[in-house]
Order: C-alpha cells, then structure tokens, then sequence
C-alpha cells in the first residue's frame, strides 16, 4: 500500500472565505467603475505600470497579508526565476529538497550557476544539520510534492530554516497550492512566494510573486521596459480568475476525495488502487494491476478525456484530464510511469470520470493489453 501525504486542502466554506475576502480587498482598492474595466496599458509615468496592474497587485498583497505583490511575465516559471534573480546572486549557495528538482526551477537555477546543496525537508533533523553545515545563503521550499512519499510540512520547514538560519533567504514554490491550502509559504514566513496566475483561471503567461518590498522592489526595478509589464486587461482577467478559484478548486478536491474512496473499493475492474497525491496538483493517482498505463491514457482520450496539461487547471481545462505521472515523481521511481496514471477531474464530476475510465479499461482489456 503505498502511503502519500497531500497538502490539507480548504473545504467549501472556507474557499467562499477566501473569495469573499478577496472581493472585499477589491472594493477598496478600486473605484465601482475601474472595476467593471478591462484595464489601462502602458506605462503611468508615476506607477512605471499600468495602473489597473498596480491596484490589482495591492489587492493581492492584501488578501495574502504581505508587504508587497507583482506581478510578471512567464507565468509560474517567470515568476520563480524572478523571485530567484531579486533574492540571490549568481553562484549563490541554495538549499533545496532531497529530491527531483521541477524541470523549470532546475533551468533558471542552472543559468544561474547556483551551487545546489541537498537536505531531505522530511526530516527536520537532517534539515537542521544542512544548515548548520552549508550555511546556504537561499532556500527553496516547494509546497506541492516532490516525491510520491514526501510528507513535509512546508511551514515546519520554513519555520526552522528561519529559526537555525536567519539569514538565509527563503522562497517557496507556491504552484499548485494558492487558493488551495490555509496559508501559503509568504503567509508562513517566507521572504518570497512565486506562483503562476494562468494556474489560477487567470490568462496565459501572467505569474506572481508576494512578500517582502525589498525584494519585490528589485524585481520592479529589473522589469523597467514597457515590454516586460503585465498590461492593465492581463491583470484584470488574472483577478476575475483568482476570485473564482477558490470555490472551484474547492469542489475539484472533493471530487478528487470521492473518486479515490470509490476506486479503492474496486468499483472498476483492471485497477489495483488509488489515492490523493499532490502531484503537482492535488489529483488522483490510479494503480493499475498490469503495466497498461499508456494505453489506458489512450483510450481515455478517445473518450472525452484530456492527455496533457494546457497550463495545469487553467481556464482552458474543464474536461477531465487522464495522463502520466508528473516528472518529478518519474524521476523517482521511472517504473511509476508504467503502471499508474494520473487523474484531475477539473470541472467534471465523479461519475464522468468513472465512466471514461471504467470504459478505457474495458477497451484496453479486449485489446488484451
């Protein structure tokens, strides 16, 4: 039986909190009428932003209770190598979890000639000695999983790392979590959290990073020109986006909730088990009982199912998305990609999904794959 540990997710109730309070920090930030706009473009000579970009970036400072907010081009990998670029300079010491590093961190880290050092986040003994150790001059904390087994609490960790090493700059990797979990890592004392907005129904390409002015400031500073700015109708969408995403990734996770209850009373032949794994995104994992899972993923697309991501929970996914396991937990262990899929409803509900995979199953079983 294989064991994960998910991030606790907000209920229902609470993810109308999260928008209520949201569209409460709207109010007053914008005049009525700004509010029903799409938004200015270039530069105020005054803001050096448009300025409905500006006001947006003071309700999301707002609603997460940090000093400051931007945001930037490049969605959640823009926004994490800006985090990066403002926090520590090339060839910096960095701390990192035990683990496969996402592929995208990976490159801006790389770029930056980073001198990576390793501690498992999993046990906050062997965190506390890197620490003392490395003497690291950043940290990156990811709150989604790393590892199909990973178990850490991303406020423990950062919480110690501050305590051992006050010095060391802390930033988390907050995709996948935003508008899921109870506090994010800014919330949790972090100097920085980057996350992507297009993960949360918000348009293409547009990322944000919340905390500290010192660091936000930089980041301003470093995107002066006109063409590095998230234009006025690009903020204004990222926040219609943010003020539905609580409530529907509310419902998406109990969704995620029944369908692992109902599989793993074996309500669907060919399937071995499943369970919640934040990987990346709060899903479902299926085990297969043979090694078909490619296969399977086939046949589900047939069905109505998507096979791969967009920008992972962005507005354009609302069918249910049937595809392999992501790459870090790959990375882990290569066999996982063989016999398990993953599975996000999105905005479908339970019985779709078991339909399609009841009868992916069925196909992929008459092929005698």
């Amino acid at each position: 039986m294989i064991k994960t540990y998910p991030l606790a997710s907000i209920g229902l109730d609470e993810a109308k909190r999260f928008q209520f309070r949201l569209v409460d920090s709207v109010t007053r930030a914008f005049p009525g009428s700004e509010a029903l706009s799409t938004g200015d473009s270039g530069l105020r000579r005054d803001l050096h932003k448009p300025l409905a970009t500006s006001r947006v970036e003071m309700v999301i400072a707002d609603f997460f209770g940090v000093e400051r907010a931007v945001l930037v081009q490049g969605a959640g990998t823009g926004a994490l190598r800006s985090a990066f670029m403002s926090a520590f300079p090339a060839r910096s010491r960095v701390l990192v979890h035990d683990a496969p590093v996402y592929p995208t961190t990976a490159t801006t880290l790389e770029s930056m000639a980073t001198e990576l050092v390793k501690a498992d986040y999993n046990d906050l003994g062997a965190l506390e000695a890197a620490l003392k150790r490395e003497k690291p001059v950043a940290a990156i904390v990811q709150l989604a999983r790393q590892k199909i087994d990973d178990s850490y609490s991303h406020e423990e960790v950062i919480t110690l790392i501050k305590r051992v090493s006050p010095g060391t700059v802390v930033i988390t990797d907050d995709n996948y979590a935003v508008m899921k979990v109870e506090r994010i890592g800014a919330q949790c004392g972090a100097d920085l959290s980057a996350f992507s907005l297009f993960k949360l129904l918000g348009p293409e390409g547009v990322g944000c990073v919340v905390g500290k002015r010192r660091y936000v400031e930089v980041i301003e500073k470093q995107n002066y020109s006109g063409g590095t700015q998230v234009q006025g109708h690009q903020a204004m969408a990222a926040l219609r986006g943010l003020i539905q995403a609580p409530v529907a990734l509310a419902i998406q996770s109990g969704v995620v909730e029944e369908l692992a209850e109902r599989l793993s009373k074996g309500e669907v032949r060919g399937v071995k088990g499943a369970f919640i794994a934040n990987a990346q995104s709060k899903v479902l994992i299926v085990e297969l009982e043979r090694n078909n899972a490619e296969a399977v993923i086939a046949e589900a697309e047939k069905l109505g199912a998507a096979p791969w991501p967009v920008g992972s929970e962005s507005y354009h996914e609302f069918v249910p998305m049937f595809y392999r396991v992501s790459g870090t937990f790959r990375a882990s262990d290569p066999s996982l990609e063989l016999r398990m899929i993953r599975v996000n409803p999105m905005r479908s509900g339970p019985e779709t999904v078991m339909r399609i995979l009841a009868e992916a199953m069925a196909a992929v079983a008459k092929e005698g794959k």
